[in-house]
């Protein structure tokens, strides 16, 4: 963060009378030093006179700003709005010659004086609109930018928080609609063991243990790495076969440079799916495929099953809708799911481009 923005964000941080104090307590240091350079009178004279201009602009300032500009400009009022602008101007650029005549040179001039009379400023158009409403309006003008560069900033800062709540809340539904989908299925395959008296129970236990273990543990947050969901779905694979014997055919490869952070889960959907609509669905000798790679700049993992002849495969009906949100919520468009449906095989390819 720059020191320009750390300054920035002090200001808008503080009370309201603190912003406002600060604001225009700048106004004057800001314009004080150019009439030092310039002018032959004394600090003491033009910090009173500015003091005095200062009173119009603050006056002007917010009259335009929390009255007429909401009430009017806002509501496409714009005949009145034109119309409280123009008396706006006249009204306080008035209290500006008034402030400086029959305060400021009061207060710095030596008697006996003339003043102008209070009639006289009231009519004298000419000097208003040559020497006093530049000056309101100079600091009208700054008043205005600040006070709605602020706003927008507020505005800005609480869309984005609401729009990272509102990812952060899908992300939790996502899992929440994930998990119990996978424990489902993987307490059926030991439930099935389990009635056949298998003697491999035992090992299906321990596989879901790890299994549990990561799932609780592990996709907590929104990230975990590679190398963990790849023996997630190791585990998973070895309670599937076990279920499915000698009959399903698995093959798996990696080619890997490196590890890199993924989001919980989304591998191990996209197997749940090949076993459900591939083996799941082939009385016959159902086959996976898997194949992971991580490269310079991408991530790219591969999952192709076979289908069984005349079975009719759609993607909303395959459970990759939840996955698809999950990652736009992640990876934006920083992503792509490839997804393939040929007679005899099924085929999803994940590719995520890697963020260095």
């Amino acid at each position: 963060m720059s020191t320009i923005d750390k300054i920035l964000r002090f200001f808008f941080e503080q009370p309201r009378w603190v912003k406002h104090s600060l604001f225009w307590l700048g106004i004057l240091l800001l314009m004080i030093p150019k009439e030092l350079v310039y002018s032959r009178e004394s600090p003491f004279e033009i910090a009173v006179m500015y003091c005095c201009i200062i009173v119009g602009q603050v006056g002007a300032s917010y009259f335009f700003a929390y009255w007429v500009i909401p009430n009017y400009l806002w509501k496409r009022r714009y005949l009145l709005t034109v119309l409280f602008f123009i008396l706006g101007t006249y009204a306080f650029s008035v209290v500006e010659r008034i402030m400086v005549v029959h305060v400021g040179e009061t207060l710095v001039r030596t008697p006996p004086f003339v003043q102008e009379p209070v009639w006289e400023i009231l009519t004298d158009w000419k000097k208003l609109l040559h020497g006093y409403i530049p000056a309101l309006y100079s600091g009208v003008v700054f008043f205005l930018l600040v006070k709605y560069f602020g706003e927008y900033k507020k505005v800005k800062e609480r869309d984005l928080e609401l729009s990272k709540e509102k990812a952060r809340n899908e992300l939790k539904m996502l899992k929440a609609q994930l998990n119990p989908h996978f424990l489902f299925n993987t307490l059926n395959n030991i439930y099935t063991l389990a009635l056949s008296n298998a003697p491999n129970t035992a090992e299906s236990i321990g596989k879901l243990s790890e299994i549990l273990d990561h799932v609780l543990y592990k996709c907590s947050g929104n990230w975990v790495l590679l190398s963990d969901e790849l023996q997630l779905i190791a585990n998973y694979i070895s309670l599937e076969r076990l279920r499915y014997d000698e009959r399903l055919k698995i093959e798996t490869s990696e080619q890997l440079s490196g590890d890199v952070e993924i989001p919980p889960l989304i591998l191990l959907s996209l197997v749940e799916n090949a076993f459900k609509h591939g083996a799941g669905e082939d009385s016959g000798a159902p086959s996976i495929h898997m194949h992971t790679e991580v490269g310079d700049d991408e991530f790219v993992f591969r999952i192709k099953n076979s289908i069984p002849l005349g079975y009719q495969a759609k993607e909303e009906g395959i459970g990759l809708t939840n996955i698809t949100k999950q990652l736009d919520l992640v990876y934006a468009e920083a992503y792509e799911l490839d997804i393939t449906v040929d007679r005899s095989y099924f085929e999803v390819v994940l590719t995520v481009k890697i963020d260095h």
